[in-house]
């Protein structure tokens, strides 16, 4: 059954390395609540008593939820090729998630980050062009260090990405990111690269999503910068700032690879708590009475003469 299910995740559903790791770790927790019991033969009931044992073991929500869902998938799986009686998984409902907006950098704060970054080091030189990049296009990390040599057309402005799922898409990149890019790739043949990968380690080698994450650190820490720096930030950054200019979201669903726009809409929160900030400071009758209270109390404390 369960080599069944690795054989769908890798053939059918195209599934990543990373995602194929989280369903077996999930169908192993499958394994341990239901250790004596036939996995064919479980009732409605005793997931959702398998749910409230998660919940128990202080598990996320979302950790919940994405279990869940991988349970659902495998006995819909065993329905359709192995004529199992039912899914006892559907219609189970996770615990509430609580809505966690992607955290996203101002542009300020974004365009300061990357001007402030030197070049002339080899090793700056490529991180710089990989956060430009990154923030450019809108990249996930593992895309970052998959893309080849042969994915990109600076001349037009384009990269081919891969992205979840095996799936490619066509991304535009930006003139800075490409200017940047340009600059390490004469640099790049100094570290005698062993393939074909855009950008490569000190020793030549594929980086690993592992090693832009720390890069990233260490200039967060080198750079003297307060608020805490990630790659993902950087994706999050883009689709933010491109969403308050354009408002287009399906141009955003598009560059980020998306599968559903539900996901996309994530960024109108972001967009939303950007204009409400904006009114709260600028309108002249965003002030709260109390505000305004305040502030005349406070001048009127002021002017009253001194005893």
């Amino acid at each position: 059954m369960l080599a069944h299910f690795v054989q769908y995740l890798e053939g059918e559903k195209g599934a990543g390395e990373h995602t194929r790791a989280a369903y077996e770790r999930d169908m192993a927790t499958l394994l341990e609540c239901a250790a004596g019991h036939d996995l064919a033969s479980l009732t409605p009931k005793e997931i959702r008593g398998y749910v409230r044992k998660l919940t128990s073991r202080s598990l996320s929500a979302r950790t919940i939820a994405r279990t869940l869902s991988t349970w659902r998938t495998f006995y819909r799986l065993m329905c359709r090729d192995f004529h199992w009686p039912m899914n006892p998984a559907d219609g189970v409902k996770p615990p509430k998630t609580a809505k966690k907006l992607p955290a996203a950098m101002t542009i300020d704060d974004t365009s300061g980050f990357l001007e402030n970054m030197p070049d002339e080091e080899i090793l700056a030189c490529r991180d710089k062009a990989i956060f430009e990049l990154a923030y450019s296009s809108g990249l996930r990390v593992a895309e970052l260090v998959s893309i080849n040599l042969l994915d990109l057309d600076l001349n037009q402005g384009m990269a081919v990405v891969t992205g979840k799922g095996g799936k490619t898409r066509q991304v535009p990149v930006g003139s800075v990111a490409c200017e940047a890019i340009r600059r390490w790739l004469i640099e790049r043949p100094k570290l005698s690269p062993k393939d074909n990968t855009v950008f490569v380690g000190k020793n030549g080698g594929t980086l690993s999503t592992r090693a832009v994450q720390l890069r990233i650190k260490y200039w967060e820490t080198k750079l003297n910068i307060k608020e805490p720096l990630y790659p993902h930030k950087l994706r999050h950054s883009c689709a933010s700032h491109l969403l308050q200019s354009s408002h287009d979201l399906r141009a955003v669903q598009e560059l980020l690879g998306h599968a559903s726009i539900a996901t996309t809409q994530v960024y109108t929160h972001l967009d939303y708590q950007h204009l409400a900030q904006e009114y709260d400071r600028t309108h002249p009758r965003a002030k709260k009475p109390e505000d305004e209270e305040e502030k005349l109390a406070l001048l009127l404390r002021k002017s009253k003469p001194k005893s």
